[in-house]
């Protein structure tokens, strides 16, 4: 108001214009056509409805509550601008200039009301987050708040379920929790949609004790009436024929269909009842649940039993099945293999490494690890402490494809595949390369625990720049050919060892040695098969002289 004032005090063409300033605040108008407009001296008036014209010619209303047939125009500008206008008091004209600062309609505050449901105070929708990369829909495993609850930044709202892991969702707002839309235990729910409404005063709980969210809310009630067929539409419908009535179907056994609801087919079905054994009552002669029932209660089940001459030419196949509903993880970990399968041209290199060296280094370190009371060394930690030094060796395969280009990474982490009842999850090691053997071991049995509990966290399934998958130690696989996890370009197939016999250093002798047996899956696009080649063969030096990974 400073500015405002300055400019009208020197201004001479509002000598004439006494009374234009209100005593609370200052009504500002801006007009954009140097026209003679009359405003009225009312500053509420004005304030509800501040209509303006543009440089076209256009009516324009400023204020937010007026849509429709306003033509919009950028009128909310912090600009000032002085240009002739007319002022009516006392039934005199006055000249003047008015001004117009870019400022809503009114003096509220912008608060976070963004559905347009009306009458509502503010308020804040929340959605269910996108809580991994692969994530589409997730389910609410449980609220840890109710409704009518405070919930301040950082408290825990509800728990999650992704496709990989339960993870609490976080309240980001101070306020109250005043409508849950999806309960506990609410399944499928698409990424974004709103499963709960957060206010900023507690009085407001109660206003949405009843609320739906617009996008449920918005289809039968706001559905347009039908309009009015015109005159043309009437004379062009007129002189149409009567379209014929439809035929009955007979019921004459012309044909072997039998007319029945879809209720009582079902039942049919489930108690092995014949339906061209039942004479319906329905319309048209169609069979009805109620003749299914009669039929039942009768004890006429025992006859259909008996097999038609029909029936008795056809093989019989009852085969007892269970359906088991696809979890979160398992669809999306087929959708994900199924698209690496068929988008990755992969290829696969398999080579036999010695790990007679290996498994006398795992004794030795787990004599160690006893007395000092640490946990055990497994193979399957020494494989991933190898296939990590083997992707520093070999950084090529430590790869990543795009369309425009291959990202090599700089940090080596491995993933880890782990079978649960829940499905297949794939934590990550971090930093594998750095890490010594009971840090591997000690974050490999940590991670297994939490996938098996599905308590899993995104930081640590997500990141993984190539993947181990072990099922020789746990299942005695001999040789396998794994699929990769994109977007990396590699993974490592673990085999379990066996004895063999091969030949000893002097010619007529032999000797036993184990021997274990690793594939590995690359992606053509980023790993030639003289790379993936050049990384077994530094794999397979680690796993034969372990005693070099030390160095």
């Amino acid at each position: 108001m400073t500015f405002a004032s300055h400019v009208f005090r020197h201004s001479k063409q509002l000598k004439n214009a006494p009374g234009l300033l209100r005593q609370d605040h200052a009504v500002l108008v801006r007009w954009f056509t140097h026209s003679t407009r009359s405003v009225t001296s009312k500053g509420d008036d004005m304030l509800k409805h501040r209509q303006i014209s543009n440089v076209f010619g256009e009516s324009v209303c400023a204020c937010k509550s007026c849509s429709g047939s306003m033509s919009s125009a950028p009128v909310f500008t912090r600009s000032y601008r002085a240009v002739n206008s007319t002022k009516v008091q006392n039934g005199h004209a006055a000249s003047g200039m008015v001004f117009s600062r870019g400022i809503t309609c009114s003096d509220v505050q912008l608060k976070r009301s963004f559905a347009t449901n009306s009458g509502l105070p503010p308020h804040q929708e929340l959605g269910m987050p996108s809580l991994s990369p692969t994530m589409t829909e997730g389910n609410i495993a449980r609220w840890l708040k109710k409704e009518g609850d405070q919930v301040s930044p950082g408290e825990v709202l509800c728990e999650v379920e992704t496709d990989k892991a339960t993870v609490e969702m976080e309240c980001m707002e101070e306020g109250y929790l005043a409508k849950i839309i999806h309960g506990d235990g609410a399944k499928e729910i698409k990424v974004g949609e709103v499963i709960a409404i957060t206010v900023e005063d507690k009085e407001d709980i109660e206003k949405f004790k009843d609320y739906k969210p617009q996008a449920s809310d918005g289809g039968a009630q706001q559905a347009p009436p039908e309009s009015t067929p015109t005159k043309e539409e009437v004379i062009e419908k007129a002189p149409s024929p009567p379209e014929p009535k439809p035929v009955k179907p007979s019921t004459s056994p012309a044909t072997d269909r039998v007319f029945a609801s879809p209720l009582a087919r079902k039942l049919a079905e489930d108690n092995n009842v014949s339906l061209s054994s039942i004479k319906g009552t329905g319309p048209d002669g169609s069979i009805v649940k109620a003749d299914i029932e009669e039929y039942l209660a009768s004890g006429k089940k025992d006859l259909s039993a008996a097999p038609s001459k029909a029936d008795a030419k056809a093989p019989v196949s009852a085969i007892n099945y269970t359906d088991i509903p696809n979890s979160q993880i398992r669809k999306v970990t087929a959708s994900r293999l199924l698209m690496s399968k068929q988008t990755i041209p992969h290829y696969y290199l398999t080579v036999d490494t010695c790990v007679d060296k290996l498994t006398k280094l795992r004794a030795e370190l787990n004599s160690l690890q006893e007395a000092s009371g640490g946990k055990k060394i497994s193979i399957n930690d020494l494989v991933i402490k190898a296939a990590a030094l083997a992707l520093r060796k070999v950084p090529q395969c430590n790869s990543s494809w795009t369309n425009d280009y291959i990202r090599q990474f700089h940090e080596v982490h491995i993933n880890v595949a782990v079978q649960t009842d829940n499905g297949l999850f794939v934590p990550v090691v971090r930093d594998a390369d750095k890490k010594g053997l009971s840090a591997i071991s000690e974050d490999v049995k940590n991670l297994a625990q939490k996938a098996r509990e599905n308590s899993l966290k995104p930081a640590e399934y997500e990141g993984g720049t190539f993947t181990v998958s072990n099922l020789g130690g746990p299942f005695g696989i001999k040789q396998f050919c794994a699929i990769i996890n994109p977007p990396q370009a590699g993974i490592l197939a673990v085999g379990s060892a066996e004895k063999r016999v091969i030949p000893g250093s002097v010619a007529g002798e032999f000797q036993f040695a184990s021997y274990m047996s690793v594939t590995l899956s690359c992606d053509h696009r980023v790993i030639d098969g003289a790379i993936g080649a050049e990384w077994l063969k530094a794999f397979k030096g680690y796993i034969e002289n372990p005693e070099t990974m030390l160095l």
